[in-house]
This record gives C-alpha cells, structure tokens and sequence, in this order.
C-alpha cells in the first residue's frame, strides 16, 4: 500500500457517508450547492480556531478535510497544513483546487488511527470539524487526535449535539423545512453531545478550554457564534505538555 492511501480494513468508516460525500465532491468548491453553509460558517470556524491559536507557522492537521474548505483558510493565515479524509473524489477536488490557488498543503487519503501511529505528537494544532457525527466511532477519533498532537498543543473540535432542539433545527429545519441541506445528510442518533465529547476529552487526558455554540437566524441567513451549545458546538481541547503547563 502506497503511503498516504487509505487502510479500508482499519478504518473507522461508515462506507454509506463516504459515498454520500463522494457523490457530491465537484461541486465542494461551488458556494450555491449543498456546500454553502460549509462556506458560510467557515468564517467562524477560522475566528474561533484564531482566538485559540497562533496559525502563524502551526503545524496543523485538519481531520476529514473533504474538499479543503478549512484547510485552505488555514493555510493562508500562515499555517503548514496536512489534510486527511477517506474520500478519495473529495481529495481529488481540494488537491486541484490548491493548485488553482496557489496553496500549498499536504492532503492524504487515511484514517486518523492510522496516522497517529506514522506521526504520534508531530501537529500543534488538530481541527476536526463536522466529522465525529458521520463516523461509526468518534470516541476512537478524539483518541487519535490526543495522540497526533503534540504536549501542550490544542484540538479544536466542531459537532452537532443530541438533543431535542438539535432534531428540529439540524434535521427538521435545515433539510426538510429551508434546505440548507440535502435529505438524510445528518442521521440524529450520531448527534454528539458536549457532555460525552467532554468526557471522551478527558479519558484522553485532554484539557477542556472552551465550549461555544453557533446559531442560524433563518431570517437573516446568517450564522454567528454563541454561548448555546445546544445544536452546533465547537470544542477547544488541550493536551498538557510533559510538564503539566498549559499553553496560552
């Protein structure tokens, strides 16, 4: 197997996503497709990420990058990036569309399991973002995070919690009611919530540094963040360095 191809038989992998995601992988880059709302709160991904860390020559792996969206803004605010994902048509989209950019990043096509043993504590900064809710085992992903990142660098996670308000919104609201999204992309029983995230963190000797939430006012079509973390949330973890010290 060539180094950075995907081990299919290790991989924690629901093939139904994958396939979901592959089908749509052109038109990643399109702001009037499906994709949009990856667009619209990219933003806000890149100001949380920002208040938490230097991206100013980090090291940063971005798990299940899909067509490069985060991975690009990164890279341009100054950061050396590596991108993974199991999607081999998405891969496809964001090597091209770097080039077309004139970015350069590291995209590889492998489990973040896999990785931790090639480069255990070789990132300062891991973003997994919009991917523990489409994989059979998140618990095993936030695991390989804390492996990848280095003593006293950060995780910055983002999901969907499970919950009443969660199903009405994300499910009902986004892909049934204004669709934001396509039919069937979220399924509510892999909904995470900031509780079990929290605690996954901590089996991993993982600091929990910030919870936030992030909003979408349907009538304004504009996201924002927020202390609700009741639907979307992001999640600022830290792993102490060998001292016990925490950065920032």
């Amino acid at each position: 197997m060539r180094k950075g191809e995907m081990n299919a038989t290790a991989a924690n992998v629901d093939p139904s996503e994958i396939a979901k995601f592959e089908a749509s992988a052109s038109r990643w880059w399109d702001k009037s497709s499906e994709f949009r709302p990856l667009h619209e709160i990219n933003p806000l991904r890149l100001e949380f990420i920002s208040r938490h860390v230097d991206l100013s020559g980090a090291r940063i792996l971005d798990v299940g990058c899909g067509g490069g969206i985060l991975s690009e803004s990164m890279a341009l605010a100054g950061a050396t990036v590596t991108g993974i994902d199991l999607g081999k048509s998405a891969l496809k989209v964001a090597r091209l569309h770097a080039l077309e950019t004139g970015v350069e990043i590291e995209y590889l096509q492998q489990a973040a399991e896999d990785l931790a043993t090639e480069r255990s504590g070789a990132y300062d900064v891991i973003t997994c973002m919009e991917m523990l809710e489409h994989v059979p085992d998140p618990a095993s992903i936030v695991e390989a995070c804390a492996r990848l990142v280095r003593p006293g660098g950060r995780i910055i996670f983002s999901t969907i919690s499970r919950s009443p308000k969660a199903y009405l919104q994300a499910i009902i609201g986004a892909e049934y009611v204004l669709g934001l999204l396509p039919r069937g992309t979220h399924d509510y029983n892999h909904f995470i919530r900031p509780s079990e995230l929290c605690a996954w963190s901590r089996r991993q000797d993982l600091r929990v540094i910030s919870l936030e939430g992030m909003t979408y006012n349907p009538l304004s079509r504009q996201y924002r963040l927020t202390g609700d973390i009741s639907v979307n949330y992001l999640a600022c973890m830290e792993r102490p360095d060998e001292g016990g010290r925490q950065d920032g």
